[in-house]
């Protein structure tokens, strides 16, 4: 039976790979040369090659068992994005107001974090649970609140009171899983190989 196993890739690994988020247009020409756009995912989904970052024997061993744990494309795992990880920038720890959450209406206590994207909004459904941190009404909040590292949702002990504006700071993860049940790997001379292609 397929699941999610709550690991992360890991990290070393990663760095290297390439990729990013993908969209999926139907794009249909009309007679008179204008188009119609259909984009046919609501959201943009994230795929990578991580082939290209394996550079040593013990790199090769490690995603091997990785892999096997896995059982191919069976199971779900974090993959942490090397490009885009963070409420913030990167190379800045997350800050409690980097993301708006929403308003309290003293009732709601319940709020998915999210990431802005000049007005385009996702959902983040793997953050690290450690490294969360909320604000309302930019005054940092210390307790009160949980967040559940299995869907990204913040829930409060005591609903926010109408108004209230809440914020949040968060490194995340991603959910995938590999695309493929084969890992194809090349031996280039005793002691070295290397990963051809997997995602």
């Amino acid at each position: 039976m397929s699941g999610f196993h709550d690991v992360r890739f890991p990290v070393q690994l990663a760095l290297g790979s390439q990729g990013g988020p993908e969209h999926r247009t139907d794009i249909i020409t009309l007679a008179n040369g204008r188009e119609i756009r259909n984009a046919r995912w609501s959201g943009s989904r994230r795929r990578w090659d991580i082939g290209s970052a394996i550079t040593s024997l013990a790199d090769l061993h490690e995603i091997l068992a990785f892999f096997e744990a896995r059982k191919g494309a069976l199971h779900g795992f974090r993959f942490r994005d090397p490009m885009d990880y963070a409420s913030g920038l990167a190379d800045q720890p997350p800050r409690p107001d980097d993301q708006f959450l929403g308003e309290g209406d003293g009732q709601t206590n319940q709020f998915q974090l999210i990431k802005t994207y000049g007005g385009f909004q996702r959902s983040i459904t793997r953050p690290v649970a450690e490294t969360v941190r909320i604000a309302a009404d930019e005054n940092e909040l210390e307790q009160g609140w949980q967040v559940d590292p299995s869907c990204g949702r913040i829930v409060f002990s005591t609903p926010p009171a109408p108004g209230v504006r809440l914020t949040a700071g968060f490194v995340f993860d991603c959910a995938v899983r590999f695309e493929s049940d084969q890992l194809k790997a090349v031996m280039e001379a005793f002691g070295a190989g290397r990963v051809v292609s997997l995602g």
